[in-house]
């Protein structure tokens, strides 16, 4: 057979290289063309209601009509910072947020642990600690309303076999915060859980190893392996935790409807109010926009704790 000379090589490769360079500008155009169903619905169903919204933030916009959408400026948003019930909501809903966010965050935790230190019947310790969190909202409310009953509710008969007195859970304002922490608890703590579960799992074996040579006992190695290594996905939790937490509203308008006397009243339940109940749409929008800054603020704010920790 005749071989091809070196020139001839040469100019063969020469001529396939735009071939080369093209498949990377298909390969993007192709993503592009996947990508364009959901860019599509982002911004129908995303972008632009943030746009309408925040137009509808500078005008008197009523739900009935009136008013027809006349710009009044920052008059909405200047209303919405002398509110005295905006600071109020906004409290009870930071409140909420600090009593379901650290449980949140420690018990998950510790339930990982107990799973991956090999409990007997480990997957029967994960269907339970999981299952709660398949469960729908009103499913979850009409569990613990039960349990919750003054005359009826199961709490409050232990608390009576024992001699205690019942208690108001939903009714008293001592104790309604913490009740509905509670629900929530007992509701998303499987989520957080098995997300340290996966990173308990992703930890080598290695380490655990030469930490076991090295003499080190079980404490030694959950708090100079395990924890460290948990830290990325610990800052992870906390940061979904809080966002979740301070957007708080079906489990608190079920339960208590944001009673009693306001006490358990999230910022979300009275932007609801204000917008589909008082039918001022501009203002509503105001408020949820300033609630919107305050969660980019607290968000930014932890990112930055974390990666100080971090570093």
């Amino acid at each position: 057979m005749a071989s091809v000379s070196t020139p001839a090589r040469q100019a063969a490769a020469g001529s396939r290289r735009p071939a080369a360079t093209d498949r990377p500008r298909s390969a993007g155009r192709t993503g592009w063309l996947f990508a364009t169903p959901f860019l599509v619905f982002f911004t129908l169903f995303l972008v632009v209601p943030l746009g309408i919204g925040l137009w509808m933030s500078f005008t008197d916009s009523s739900l009935t009509g009136h008013g027809d959408s006349t710009f009044v400026g920052l008059d909405n948003y200047t209303e919405a910072f002398g509110d005295s019930q905006v600071w109020e909501t906004l409290g009870n809903t930071v409140w909420f947020t600090v009593l379901s966010t650290v449980p949140l965050v420690i018990i998950s935790l510790v339930m990982a642990l107990l799973v991956y230190t090999g409990m007997p019947g480990q997957w029967l310790w994960r269907l339970s600690f999981f299952a709660s969190h398949l469960l729908p909202v009103a499913v979850v409310f009409q569990i613990w309303n039960m349990l919750y009953q003054p005359d009826r509710g199961m709490l409050n008969a232990v608390l009576k076999a024992v001699g205690i007195d019942g208690i108001g859970w939903l009714t008293d304002e001592k104790y309604a915060m913490w009740s509905i922490a509670l629900v929530t608890l007992w509701w998303t703590v499987g989520f957080n859980f098995l997300l340290y579960l996966a990173a308990l799992q992703a930890i080598p074996d290695h380490l655990y190893e030469a930490a076991a040579l090295d003499g080190a006992g079980a404490w030694r190695r959950l708090w100079s392996i395990t924890l460290p290594q948990l830290r990325r996905t610990t800052a992870l939790i906390a940061v979904l935790q809080v966002m979740a937490s301070l957007k708080v509203f079906d489990q608190i308008y079920l339960l208590t409807k944001g009673g009693p006397n306001g006490s358990t009243r999230p910022i979300l339940e009275y932007i609801y109010d204000t917008g589909f109940t008082n039918y001022r749409l501009g203002y509503a929008s105001a408020v949820s926009y300033v609630f919107f800054g305050v969660i980019i603020i607290l968000s930014l704010a932890q990112l930055k704790i974390f990666s100080r920790r971090e570093d």
